[in-house]
Order: C-alpha cells, then structure tokens, then sequence
C-alpha cells in the first residue's frame, strides 16, 4: 500500500472561522474578529465600521453544532482533526492573570468528543487570531506578547496532557511577510523591519514552546506550520531564475529557523543589508537552538510563478501575488492555478532540505455550490481532491517522502480567510448560511462526503478507482 497503515486522514479547521459564538462565555476580541466581509477582488477591512458585516462574529456557529459536526466526521471515518484553540476565549484579553474556565471547558468537550470517535486531536496554538487585548504590546512588534504567549502554550500543554499528543505553535508563519495583520497584527503596509521584528518573536515563542511541550510531556510532538509558496521560475532565463530563488529564500527561511534552529546566512546577509536589527536578547539564540521542531505541517493550494521583475513579494488582495501567470494551469472560481503536481514537487523539495516527517494540514478547493433537486453534486471537488491525493500517494510511494498524514482544509464549510466569504465553500458538508450570516445553519452532505469516506476506509486504495498515469 502506498499510504502507510497509520496514515492519519482528516480535516482542518480553525476557532476563528467556525466557532462564531462572538463575546460568548467571557471570550473577547482578536484580530479575526475586525476583519469584515470582503470578495475576491475586494479586499477586507480591518477596524470597527458599523454597518458592515464581520463573518467571524458568527462564522457556521460550530459553538453550538460541535457534536453534530464532529459526529459526522467521525461518520465520514476520521482518523484526526485539527482545529485552533482561540487564545481570546481562554485567556479574553491575552494577559490575564487567569484563565478563562468557559473557554477550557468549550475545548475539554471538543478534545474528549474527538477521543470518543477514535479522532487524534491535533491542535494548532495560534491561528491568526491574536487577542486584541495585546494591542498595548503592539502585538507581536512587542516582546511581552512571547511571555503572554507561553503562558497560553503551557496552559494548554498542562492541561490537554495525555489527551493532545499533536501541536502546531503557528499558523501558517511564513504568512507574517504577506499577511502580516493576520499573521501577527501588522498593519497590511507593514515595514520589512516591522515584519522582521515580529517574525523574529514568533520564531522565538515557537522554539521555547517546543522545548515546553517535551519538558511537560516527552510524548509531545511538535511542528510547525508552512504556508506551501512553491513556485516556477517565469523562463530559463539565469534572471528569472534567480529571482524564483530569491521568492523561496523570503518564504523557506521561516523554516529554516524553525527546523535548524539559527538564523541562516542568507538571511542575516539580507537583514544586514537593509539595516534591520533583531531585538536579540541573551538567550535567545540558545532557545532557537534547543526548540527545533519535530516535524513539518504544511498547506497547500497552489503554485506561484516568479522571476526577474519579483520584487521581493507584491501583495495581491487574497495574500500574495508575484506578477506571473502560469499559463500550463486553469484556475479556480477565486482565481487559483490548480497544480496537483505542484504538491508533488513541493513535497519533494521539502523533505529533501529538511528530512523531517511531513503532514498536510490544508488541501482543498473553495468553490460556488448549488443545492439542486436537494443534492449537492460537487465533482469538480472531487476532481480536484482527487488529483492532488493522487500527487500525495506518487510522493510518498515513489519518491520515498515521510508523510504521516492528510487533513483536507474545510471539511465543513467555513469562512475564507483571504475574503471573509462562505460562499467560498470547501467542505464535505453544507452549512445553510450566507455571507451575511443569514440561514438555518443546518448541515447538509454533499457527494464528496461519500468520496472522501471511500478514500478513508480503503487508505486511499479507491483512488486507484479508473486511474492512468497522469503524472502526478
């Protein structure tokens, strides 16, 4: 078989963009909850405006429907499932003093719901969701965040001991240098010194809380969270080249630190060049040192296309756009290239600079989908999940890369992150509701929920089903 016995199946969610359940049960504000609703070309506010909609208040109310939701993953034959702990609702302002007993008690219920299916829980500490209560700091700009941000880690690594084996310390960190407000609260026209300087403080809370999981738990295992930027030079020309290198290096070096523990050359000789000083503190580099990760989760959806005229990184209105397109690739609905190979091939470049076991934690298409004679026919998701599953299993069949798991991203509908939409739907199962927060919130399963729970219980042998190589 070309998925490992343990293979860990799932899905992946996050507090921010499916809990709703806005200010319930002493939770307060985080950065998520003053993003408004915006569109594919449409970007999203950040502030309090009145008369505009703000999609995490509500989100699909998973607050309210847990075990409804998680029964029907467990229905669909899940083997893990990863989710966020919302920092504002266990500790409301990020500082407190105490902890937030409603909050621990919410995701008591989630952990032993999951542990009563069979679901490995893997937990991700932060996902774009930074208390608004930190705003004094200045967010990750301050180095008082790392210390408020440990207290949070222990607290869940204390208390979820024996039941969490799993943890993520970041979202998608590599993501503080194209989105940085959700990422770490930056202004969207953040400095590259201001964005350096958070980075570097989330850098730093990632390996201490590393080597605090395995002091309070030697059986914890830790990793972190890598956006999958992959990308193609625009020619053959050396300066295209290059200047795809140059993208990866901005990208990669998140992972570098994280995996290797110091800061590498590259990295330095940039930093030195544009006059960027790290508030670097001793111990500091010892900490990066000691709290390496033990392994690497990452999400992808597409590929890029950089070259000569890249200029570092030109953010787009969905995060990130580089000034090419890929002709070789069709686009989804919101206008990202589909390139099953492109997981193939980042997988590959990944386990080959790292040799860490790898997880894919996000992989799914967010799509328009219309109830029509009461079904949801969706096989342009299946489709899609398909092909990249397919990628997923030449990888680790043929190309001998260590993956241990695959949880797709929205196994439930949920909000975008990059526009604020539900109607960008990615799950398995419906969730009557609009962009506006409007419905029953009933849940409803699509065709793909069938597929996906074939693909569960035959360890992704019914891929096989009509298949020819296509060189994935």
């Amino acid at each position: 078989m070309a998925f490992p016995k343990n293979f860990m199946w799932g899905g992946a969610t996050s507090a921010a963009q499916i809990e709703g359940a806005y200010l319930v049960d002493g939770k307060k504000e985080s950065t998520a909850d003053l993003m408004t609703i915006g569109q594919e070309k449409v970007g999203r506010k950040i502030g309090y405006y009145p008369n505009e909609f703000y999609p995490s208040h509500t989100a699909i109310d998973f607050y309210h429907h847990y075990q409804e939701d998680i029964k029907l993953f467990s229905e669909m034959g899940f083997k893990a499932y990863r989710f966020s702990m919302a920092w504002s609702r266990i500790y409301p302002n990020g500082d407190d003093q105490t902890v937030n007993k409603a909050g621990l008690e919410f995701y008591d219920k989630i952990v032993n719901l999951c542990l009563k299916y069979k679901i490995e829980p893997i937990v991700t500490i932060q996902h774009f969701d930074t208390p608004i209560g930190l705003k004094k700091y200045h967010f990750w700009l301050g180095r008082q965040t790392v210390t408020y941000y440990l207290k949070f880690a222990k607290t869940l690594f204390q208390h979820f001991k024996g039941r969490v084996k799993y943890w993520l310390t970041f979202n998608e960190i590599n993501n503080m240098s194209t989105m940085p407000w959700n990422a770490g609260g930056l202004p969207l026209n953040a400095s590259e010194e201001d964005k350096m300087i958070a980075a570097y403080h989330q850098l730093l809370a990632s390996a201490k809380a590393v080597t605090l999981a395995h002091e309070i738990d030697k059986h914890n295992l830790v990793g972190m969270m890598y956006n999958g930027h992959f990308s193609y030079p625009a020619s053959c020309k050396p300066s295209d080249v290059w200047g795809n290198q140059q993208f990866q290096a901005k990208m990669l070096f998140y992972a570098d630190v994280q995996v290797r523990g110091y800061y590498p050359r590259y990295k330095l000789r940039e930093l030195e060049r544009l006059k960027i000083k790290l508030p670097v503190v001793a111990g500091d580099l010892e900490s990066l040192k000691a709290g390496t990760v033990d392994f690497i989760s990452l999400s992808y959806y597409l590929t890029h296309v950089c070259g000569e005229k890249t200029k570092g990184i030109v953010k787009g209105l969905n995060g990130l756009e580089t000034g090419y397109q890929n002709k070789y690739l069709v686009k989804s609905t919101w206008g990202w290239p589909i390139d099953p190979l492109g997981l193939r091939i980042g997988l590959n470049q990944l386990y080959d600079r790292y040799q860490l076991p790898l997880m894919i934690v996000e992989n799914g298409l967010g799509a328009v989908d219309k109830i029509e004679d009461g079904l949801i026919n969706d096989d342009y998701r299946i489709d899609y999940m398909q092909k990249h599953l397919q990628a997923l299993e030449a990888a680790i069949e043929r190309d001998g890369v260590e993956v241990w798991g695959y949880m797709s991203w929205g196994p439930i509908d949920l909000i975008s992150a990059s526009t604020g939409e539900i109607k960008k739907r990615y799950g398995f199962i419906y969730v009557d509701v609009d962009d506006q927060g409007q419905g029953t919130y009933k849940r409803f399963k699509k065709k793909s929920f069938s597929w996906y729970k074939k693909v569960i219980a035959t360890n992704g042998a019914s891929l096989r089903d009509n298949f020819r190589e296509k060189g994935y």
